[in-house]
């Protein structure tokens, strides 16, 4: 049975009291993690993960949901969705939250491309390289997947992407994953203005928070003129929740309701809606965040210059350098050594995709990548 807004917010009340009555369960102090990576000593960066974690306030809300286990995630949901929605300045109807923007995308391939012969079907057009997720959902869907190159500068050639738009979906991760490289503003708006009406273009902004250049802005305020745009964020990576799922899209009601239509009921678990809320009214999240990555990113691309590696100018959580040779050797090297790197894409089989984590682990990171490559020519 439902239960309304208020007697949710009551019960969350009483779920943080019960929460300290069992101090045992409490996740706001947690102790030092005993996951079976790092006690095996791997260093993970591989998966453009937050090292840091949840923010405090974020495991604490966790801890006050716990008496709220057995209920429904609705009435949160709706709660989480008002935040997301003045946060961006948008109408709540056009928020539509999801099990990680993974699912987001997921259904944007599943009601957006297709065959051309089924109503509503038609191409996926992307970059190349770019995440690939999408491209897998819109094959399963059998839609044609076109695969565009970067530019020169590592941006979305979007010239050629227009003339290769078959009705359909556009993909646009921007920043761009694997190459942590941008599509300036201004191309991008111009861009979507010039896409025809029953082309929906999706704008994965992902790393949208540790983007810092004058030449990025958020495609959010689009929305309101384009009823073809749909713009999806994630709390899996400045917010640290990668492991709860939670991540959302904004878009024009007509747009969000068609991929409604096609989600499961409560697919958003409730500590990690929780956990959500509290992250957008931390206030200092956010810069805190953006600050450790930038600091530990400027250490890691300056010491791989000093060994002669040039790293893709980097707007994101993650950079990718050209390491001159084939790397699935050394990604499968630096893995019997305990150090997890990105893996393989295709279109640039000599680049690494390199999360960035602590500094103590970019440094052994860096120790074990000098010891992989001595003595071969680079």
């Amino acid at each position: 049975m439902n239960i309304s807004r208020r007697k949710f917010a009551q019960l969350l009340g009483a779920g943080a009291a019960a929460a300290v009555a069992r101090p045992a369960l409490t996740l706001a102090k947690p102790p030092v993690k005993q996951t079976s990576a790092n006690l095996a000593g791997i260093v993970r960066l591989s998966s453009n993960e937050n090292p840091y974690g949840p923010a405090a306030k974020a495991l604490q809300a966790m801890t006050d949901s716990f008496g709220l286990a057995c209920r429904y995630p609705d009435a949160l949901v709706d709660l989480l969705a008002e935040s997301i929605a003045r946060v961006n300045g948008v109408p709540r109807d056009q928020i539509l939250i999801g099990d990680g923007s993974g699912e987001i995308l997921k259904l944007s391939a599943d009601v957006f491309t297709g065959p051309v012969t089924r109503k509503g079907g038609g191409a996926l057009v992307v970059a190349d390289p770019t995440f690939e997720a999408i491209l897998y959902h819109a094959g399963y869907a059998g839609a044609e997947v076109i695969k565009v190159p970067l530019t020169s500068t590592f941006a979305h050639d979007l010239e050629k992407m227009r003339a290769a738009v078959k009705g359909g979906l556009v993909y646009v991760c921007n920043p761009n994953n694997p190459t942590a490289s941008i599509t300036p503003r201004k191309e991008l708006s111009d861009f979507i203005a010039a896409l025809p009406n029953d082309t929906m273009i999706l704008v994965d902004e992902a790393y949208f928070h540790y983007a810092d250049s004058p030449d990025y802005e958020s495609m959010i305020p689009l929305v309101k003129d384009h009823p073809n745009l749909l713009v999806a964020r994630t709390f899996s990576k400045i917010y640290g929740m990668a492991g709860l799922r939670c991540g959302y899209c904004v878009g024009q009601n007509y747009a969000v309701e068609r991929l409604r239509e096609r989600q499961s009921w409560d697919s958003v678990n409730l500590m990690a809606v929780a956990a959500a809320k509290a992250s957008l009214e931390d206030p200092d999240l956010v810069s805190n965040g953006r600050k450790l990555n930038s600091e530990t990113r400027a250490f890691t691309v300056a010491e791989l210059e000093k060994l002669g590696y040039q790293s893709i100018p980097s707007q994101a959580n993650f950079i990718m350098f050209d390491a001159k040779r084939p790397v699935v050797p050394l990604i499968m090297t630096l893995k019997a050594q305990k150090v997890e790197v990105g893996r393989l894409f295709h279109a640039m089989p000599n680049h690494m995709r390199l999360t960035i984590g602590k500094k103590a682990e970019m440094e052994q990171f860096l120790a074990a990548f000098q010891q992989v490559t001595a003595g071969s020519a680079a």
